[in-house]
């Protein structure tokens, strides 16, 4: 049987609205064959497993980890709040289809009444100095566009005004490491100015990793069953993993960029260099978030606030504070020093958050902390970082993880020419290489949706908040 785009369409909706129950693969139980395998369970691989189901093709999920989300991880036991680990909202809630999914499922999404506050030492900053930031921030924004209008593909640090002033290294963290999870010099320009719109930010009170949870449910899924090695053709696909063999005509591929690189997964033959290459130059930059727990708000902001310094270097920070009305706090640490930091441990992360707030609000600010608790995303093994950044030069990657590899299509944030980054541009790509593949195997006849053409070449970060970024934003 095949499908036209409105069958298919008209099947997804369905999907959507009916509830069922989860299915979940035991080890004894995971089947030797399917139509379509995917390999990941965030929210490429279950936006491509929800795809595939519509089209009523058989399909099977293997996660290497022992829950489901990926990089979309919600730790709901630590505090007296929802905690996401990861990535934490998402975005354009006017075109994003997340959220009326999220919202039919039951779950409380919403807008965060986001405060925005500068601090300078240990008051706030006035009323010109912010004027002052915003003006920097966006002569820096002005710079980067412009350069990138030339031929060459160059860092964003090379395009950036040498006047700044005593905003330039705030102006560099807000842009850079706070957005990307990479400094500046390590951001290409083309990739910085084609990322794609990311307003309306919209919030789960249960966690954005309950959101990829929930939408999961009714997904056939082998937990704690890494692939270990892909055999490939023109023809079909054969994925090993510790409990046995899957036999597929297509796979859709949903790791991360850096462990596409790293080699953990075998193919046979081997994956072709044109993509190899395109995965490192498509390296993820390093984010992490130190939770406070911070009774009696002693910081003296309100729910949500956001919250940056006049920095006069890397080793700073962004706090969000009051998370959805809770006492809990999250330092982000991001880029160089991020990485540096989260590289020495737990302890030394907690440690840098008491020390930057104290010097921002006084010791007495940290006097109370009732419970702590540090991401290290780059130490995650299945994940090896936060989001993916393209280096300079390294923007027309993104296009080449696109391209179909035998009967294999790689899907994920970094496949995402302008969403990437985001969870939003992950699940649009799992849709897109799950009709890749329902095409592939004569399951859907109609050509597929045009890809989302390359954001304007503006700039709109004139505010730190919108920027925040985090383990796929």
């Amino acid at each position: 049987m095949t499908m036209t785009r409105r069958d298919f369409l008209s099947a997804a909706a369905g999907l959507a609205a009916v509830p069922v129950l989860g299915r979940r693969a035991a080890a004894a139980q995971l089947p030797r064959s399917a139509d379509i395998v995917v390999i990941g369970a965030g929210a490429a691989g279950i936006a491509a497993a929800r795809r595939i189901m519509a089209a009523n093709r058989k399909v099977i999920v293997v996660e290497a980890a022992n829950q489901i989300g990926g990089r979309c991880l919600t730790d709901t036991a630590t505090f007296d709040a929802p905690f996401d680990r990861g990535a934490r909202w998402l975005h354009n809630p006017d075109t994003n289809p997340m959220i009326r999914l999220a919202r039919s499922a039951g779950l409380d999404m919403s807008t965060p009444p986001f405060g925005q506050k500068i601090r300078v030492g240990r008051r706030n900053a006035r009323a010109g100095e912010t004027e002052e930031f915003l003006a920097a921030l966006v002569r820096a924004n002005r710079a980067i566009d412009e350069v990138s209008r030339g031929k060459a593909d160059v860092s964003c640090a090379s395009a950036l005004p040498r006047d700044l002033g005593d905003w330039a290294a705030t102006a560099e963290f807000v842009l850079g490491a706070n957005a990307t999870g990479k400094d500046l010099k390590d951001v290409s320009v083309m990739d910085k100015v084609r990322a794609g719109d990311r307003n309306g930010v919209i919030v789960c009170r249960q966690g954005l990793g309950t959101v990829i949870a929930k939408l999961g449910e009714q997904v056939p899924l082998a937990l704690s069953t890494p692939a270990s090695r892909i055999a490939w053709s023109g023809r079909d696909v054969t994925v090993e993993t510790p409990s046995g063999k899957i036999a597929a005509r297509a796979a859709v591929i949903t790791v991360s960029s850096d462990v596409l690189a790293s080699g953990n997964i075998k193919f046979t033959p081997d994956l072709p260099k044109r993509q190899l290459d395109a995965a490192a130059k498509l390296g993820l930059g390093s984010y992490d978030r130190i939770a406070l727990q911070l009774p009696g708000n002693p910081l003296g902001l309100a729910r949500d606030d956001i919250l940056i310094e006049q920095s006069n270097s890397t080793r700073t920070a962004l706090l969000l504070a009051n998370i959805g009305g809770s006492s809990l706090c999250s330092i982000d640490v991001a880029g160089s020093f991020g990485r540096d930091l989260s590289a020495q441990g737990e302890k030394a992360m907690v440690a840098f958050a008491v020390e930057w707030l104290t010097k921002l609000f006084g010791s007495e600010a940290t006097s109370g902390i009732k419970k702590s608790s540090a991401t290290r995303w780059n130490a995650a093994p299945y994940a090896l970082g936060a989001m993916s950044v393209a280096a300079p030069g390294g923007q027309p990657s993104r296009k080449i993880l696109t391209e179909p590899v035998g009967c294999m299509f790689l899907a994920g944030e970094a496949t995402h020419e302008t969403l990437w980054g985001t969870v939003d541009g992950a699940w649009e790509s799992g849709e897109r290489a799950a009709e890749a593949a329902l095409r592939r195997i004569g399951a859907l006849r109609e050509e597929p949706l045009a890809a989302p053409a390359p954001a304007a070449r503006h700039r709109r970060h004139a505010a730190p908040a919108r920027s925040a970024g985090a383990p796929i934003n």
